[in-house]
């Protein structure tokens, strides 16, 4: 069945019909972040919990026996996205904005979208779901708290809102319910925010008939997001913000985890980033945790310059949204890789938040792997997993792993410990937590797992710091 047609039913179906309800899950494990219990925060700015998206601590945990040849196979589809997005390939996808769904689309009296939008193509966003860490985000007044994917691959945040009258994703307590936020507000399509829509999702906005702005977010997976570009007064932490443009969705389909939606922290006007800088600043920071640590944090705000090693944010006109980095070197045991200078530099390099899988330009991978595998002849090797073809019996705590740096331009370097370097698949195998590139390399969050990384968009530096979650 065509997906137009698909959508059409799937909203038809749902105007008589109450939103499905959701269940709330039991948050044991969460804390409030205290700057003193992380070396690398200091009092001021924001700071959230983060979770790792396996974890049993986790507010919106994925599955426990979701295997993880299915967390790679969104791993690459992710990959897949960014690769059409820095080509500025459209997908042929159409949207939900078909005549027939459009009818739900409204937050009053649900008139129909323009008969035009039927077929709008969609832009290639980037995969999000098993690969992103979780946090909480507090929106509305009174504030009601919501768990939410964190990534910085993309801008436009965004939840999901009752009534849901097209879709919502099964999600961890309750969705959003704007009658019940006395700050909320709806944006119109003559507000530059609106405008602001297409370099933030990477798709054209839309218009209702009773002129409230329509955001479309779609993903690399087939996941999208559309719904009402809309403000509200935002609650992170402990503190608070009128005003926040964000997206209110009534269509969410696809593959989010069980959390209620996504805040954007990329280098754009709508991004949660930009829209708090004018009181904290153009920065933020996180430590991702592994799966089996408790949690991690994501600072917004102020940081301890004084801890960091620094690598320059390189400029690209591929993207001027995500994270550019320089690659410039890595060593196995010591001992640089036998590829040239220039083979670091022959594909652009993205930092990522949301990518599991580190990617290497095809001649600096091969070498790694050779390395890592003539440093653990010891170890009896396994057969390839999925997209890694550099696997060990056993696991990544129990192996004898070689020390391995990733150098960047600025002198910024990333010691990795068996846990960044390797990733278990099952429980009897661990692989090289590295894969070849495609368009170009990225930096996944299995290697920045425990270091405390630092975003300074004003300065135009990314900077590294180890044990930033202990």
């Amino acid at each position: 069945m065509e997906m137009a047609s698909l959508l059409r039913l799937v909203a038809l179906s749902l105007l008589l019909a109450v939103a499905t309800p959701v269940r709330d899950i039991t948050d044991a494990c969460s804390s409030q972040v205290k700057a003193a219990d992380f070396p690398h925060l200091n009092g001021s700015g924001l700071h959230l919990t983060l979770h790792h998206p396996r974890s049993p601590c986790s507010p919106a945990p994925l599955p426990a026996d979701l295997p993880f040849s299915a967390v790679l196979t969104h791993d690459d589809a992710r990959i897949a996205s960014l690769a059409a997005r820095l080509a500025k390939t459209p997908s042929s996808r159409p949207t939900a904005l078909d005549e027939s769904s459009s009818l739900a689309l409204d937050e009053s009296s649900s008139p129909a979208l323009d008969e035009s939008l039927a077929s709008v193509p969609l832009g290639p966003g980037t995969s999000v779901g098993v690969g992103n860490y979780v946090t909480r985000m507090g929106l509305g007044t009174p504030a009601k708290s919501y768990v939410m994917v964190v990534d910085t691959g993309s801008s436009l945040t965004w939840l999901q809102c009752s009534p849901c009258v097209v879709s919502c994703h099964r999600q961890a307590g309750p969705v959003f319910n704007p009658k019940a936020s006395s700050s909320y507000a709806s944006v119109s399509c003559s507000a530059p925010q609106c405008s602001d829509l297409t370099s933030a999702t990477l798709n054209p906005a839309a218009c209702s008939r009773s002129n409230v702005c329509v955001y479309q977010a779609s993903y690399g997976d087939s996941s999208f997001s559309v719904g009402y570009l809309s403000k509200d007064t935002v609650t992170l932490g402990s503190g608070s913000m009128p005003n926040f443009y964000y997206g209110c969705g009534q269509d969410n389909e696809g593959l989010f985890g069980r959390s209620a939606g996504l805040i954007g922290l990329a280098r754009n006007k709508l991004s949660l980033l930009y829209q708090l800088a004018p009181s904290l600043g153009y920065s933020f920071s996180y430590c991702l945790p592994t799966s089996s640590s408790s949690s991690g944090y994501l600072s917004i705000g102020s940081y301890n310059p004084g801890q960091y090693a620094y690598t320059p944010m390189a400029s690209s006109s591929l993207d001027d949204s995500l994270y550019f980095i320089k690659m410039t070197g890595i060593t196995v045991a010591g001992r640089p890789l036998s590829v040239s200078k220039s083979a670091y530099s022959s594909l652009p390099t993205i930092i990522d938040s949301g990518t599991v899988i580190t990617r290497l330009p095809t001649g600096v991978y091969s070498a790694l792997s050779k390395a890592v595998a003539a440093a653990m002849k010891g170890t009896p090797s396994a057969p390839a997993f999925s997209i890694l073809d550099t696997c060990f019996q056993g696991q990544a705590s129990q192996v004898r792993a070689p020390a391995v740096s990733m150098a960047f331009a600025g002198g910024a370097v990333l010691k990795l410990a068996a846990r960044n370097l390797l990733v278990d698949v099952d429980s009897a195998t661990t692989c090289l937590a590295f894969a070849p590139a495609r368009s170009a390399a990225i930096i996944g969050n299995t290697q920045q797992q425990t270091f405390s990384v630092v975003y300074d968009v004003k300065s135009n530096k990314i900077g590294f710091a180890a044990g930033g979650c202990s």
